[in-house]
């Protein structure tokens, strides 16, 4: 489980401090499916930097199975089984696509292992095994392979930033079916900052955050027909500024 305990964060500009969150407390229970939402410039992508470590909170406390991980590095949660996709993948020169689906198993895999997870991802694995990770790869072509080695992890926790950022429909729409599959058949739980309504839409819990708050959570089958209504939507953006 996670918990974020009064977490603030903010940055120098110039002479003065800018808060970009204020005062987040929320929990993940295992095994739960969140999506985070909200207006640009709000904070979602800073929040989902707070929790696997790549910045540090001006205040609070971040739990995780009920230790204080607050102050441990990236690697440090990755080996308590925390994971993270970044909204644009990252490029591996000299590493191939087998190398890294490797290394994110922790194990030797065979040909047949390796080709499963990347058939999980909608890739035809003889195309793309032996293929680096470099800019011959497209954004979606990248991005999947991504989370591939996200399900080679097995990962207690799973962050993805903005899945949906720079892919084509298809990919799209093979994402969904791979979150949803991830959902029925992995023992962990997942945090996806999204705007997309097919994602929302299968999620268990949808947290909106404007202003660096959070402005409303719950089910996301009470949350999301408000959502869609730009009425309601512009109300509880705004309800806490």
């Amino acid at each position: 489980m996670l918990e974020l305990k009064n977490i603030s964060f903010g940055v120098s500009e110039s002479t003065e401090q800018k808060e970009i969150l204020k005062d987040i407390s929320l929990t993940i229970k295992d095994g739960t499916f969140t999506a985070i939402t909200g207006p640009n410039g709000g904070g979602k992508s800073t929040l989902a930097k707070l929790i696997i470590g790549i910045e540090r909170p001006t205040s609070g406390q971040i739990l995780f199975d009920g230790e204080d991980i607050t102050e441990l590095s990236i690697t440090e949660r990755a080996r308590r089984s925390i994971g993270f996709a970044f909204q644009q993948p990252v490029r591996f020169k000299g590493i191939t696509v087998r190398d890294l689906i490797t290394i994110a198993a922790g194990s030797r895999l065979s040909t047949s292992g390796v080709c499963g997870y990347l058939s999980e991802v909608g890739l035809c694995a003889r195309d793309y095994i032996n293929r680096e990770v470099n800019a011959s790869l497209s954004g979606g072509e990248l991005k999947r392979i991504e989370i591939a080695t996200i399900l080679a992890r097995k990962t207690k926790l799973s962050v993805f930033d903005e899945p949906e950022a720079g892919i084509d429909l298809w990919s799209f729409h093979n994402l969904i079916r791979v979150f949803e599959k991830m959902h029925e058949e992995v023992n962990g739980s997942i945090v996806i900052i999204s705007h997309q309504e097919r994602i929302l839409n299968i999620a268990d819990e949808i947290i909106v955050i404007a202003d660096g708050k959070i402005v409303r959570q719950g089910e996301g089958k009470e949350i999301l027909p408000d959502l869609l209504d730009n009425t309601a939507s512009c109300r509880f953006y705004k309800e806490e500024k």
